[in-house]
């Protein structure tokens, strides 16, 4: 079967390529793709190339297909795994495979698995691993989103408290407590205000801070409401109106600083800046990955000494982290769109990941089926003036407050090129 894929060939080297994909081996599954959301951590890989940790040394001649928050259908089942998977069925896939103690991983490690394409094949070692995950809902950008998502709930799931006397750590973050949410009006954080929300251990009061006002605006008007109704007290803050930002947070938090408070970008003020608001026993969370390896900030020993604050990092979830996304997304209970400002078709997908940094929105949906500008949602009222086809998707995001749905999805698979 023939297969459409962005692959990687050396740093910042991408190329859309159409080639043959072999056979299937017994032990592995062939898939369609539908979607496949644009990560930073693709970006840090096309940049670096074979430098990348993930990435094999040769892709000048056996180039990689790149993409990891992948979602579609099965359609070839090798004898192994026919048993367990059925073609037709919808999958989600999680590519933190941790295989033997190796790091390779789809959309980084593999000649023919990735998500930047039309169809993949899936080694043995991802189902070995139980990452190929089955998923009942409606749509396919719900299940592509439940990987980024899955990040999230692993970074809430690793922050932890201690109790004083005792050497125990009570995992997760504290329920009723206080939550700052520190450069956090992108993608990552507009998931982590909806986690927050709807999870299990929710917080009783939450402070979202970024410095871009349009950003902010979006965030209130998705979830101000949101919050009323979950009984949590939710403050938006433009840090650069500030003249004293700690100042005023920690005032905000009525002079006890934080209980868990995560930092979204890789930013030395905004990690220090994060470390000053945390209150006793106040665990930093570092969400944001640097790229550059010797990237530091000053921390406050003196808490860390007598007021018990820690500080730790995340990076990616694990499989339990995202069978709770797809169950929490099968629920309604989190609705994963709030990330999503553009969609595209495979044919701008190496524009989007190359010019990811430039271009400060959230999440940016790949259709690999259809061929389509990067366009956002919130221009499709004008774009619609002239082209029918954003005309009818504005219709439909407008029912949702302005947010990609499965109405808008099936929509798109219908009629675009």
């Amino acid at each position: 079967m023939k297969t459409k894929a962005v692959r990687l060939y050396g740093k910042k080297d991408l190329r859309l390529e159409e080639f043959e994909l072999p056979e299937i081996q017994n032990d592995e599954i062939l898939v369609d793709i539908i979607t496949d959301s644009v990560c930073m951590s693709t970006y840090k890989a096309a940049c670096l190339g074979e430098d990348h940790k993930r990435v094999p040394s040769d892709i000048s001649s056996h180039p990689i297909i790149v993409g990891h928050e992948m979602a579609g259908t099965i359609l070839q089942v090798g004898q192994k795994w026919q048993g367990k998977f059925k073609a037709g069925e919808k999958y989600a896939l999680q590519p933190a495979l941790n295989y033997k103690g190796s790091m390779d991983s789809p959309g980084y490690s593999y000649r023919y698995c990735g998500g930047t394409a039309t169809h993949a094949i899936l080694p043995h070692e991802v189902m070995e691993v139980g990452c190929l995950l089955k998923y009942s809902g409606e749509s396919f950008y719900e299940a592509s989103l439940a990987e980024p998502m899955s990040c999230i709930i692993g970074a809430f799931h690793a922050n932890f408290h201690t109790k004083m006397g005792s050497y125990e750590h009570l995992m997760g973050i504290v329920e009723g407590g206080k939550l700052a949410l520190i450069a956090a009006a992108g993608p990552m954080g507009l998931g982590a205000i909806d986690y927050a929300l709807h999870c299990d251990r929710r917080p009783g009061f939450i402070v979202v801070t970024d410095v871009n006002e349009s950003r902010l605006a979006r965030a209130e008007q998705i979830f101000a409401e949101k919050a009323k109704k979950s009984g949590i007290e939710l403050h938006f803050v433009n840090t650069a109106n500030v003249e004293d930002p700690v100042s005023y947070l920690r005032k905000l938090s009525g002079d006890t600083g934080f209980d868990d408070v995560f930092a979204f970008a890789p930013v030395k003020a905004v990690v220090e800046q994060a470390d000053q608001i945390l209150g006793r026993d106040g665990c930093l969370n570092f969400f944001a990955g640097p790229t550059d390896t010797k990237f530091s900030a000053e921390c406050n020993f003196y808490n860390v000494h007598y007021a018990s604050t820690h500080t730790i990092g995340t990076t990616g979830g694990n499989t339990d982290d995202m069978i709770e996304s797809l169950r929490l997304t099968e629920e309604g209970k989190i609705n994963p769109a709030v990330m999503v400002t553009h969609i595209g078709g495979i044919d701008h997908a190496a524009e989007a990941v190359l010019t990811l940094p430039d271009k400060p929105a959230g999440k940016k949906l790949i259709y690999t089926g259809i061929n389509l500008p990067l366009v956002a949602i919130e221009d499709f009222a004008e774009l619609g003036k002239t082209n029918p086809l954003f005309a009818k998707l504005n219709e439909i995001t407008k029912k949702t407050n302005g947010l990609w749905n499965v109405e808008a999805e099936k929509y798109l698979l219908a009629n675009a090129k």
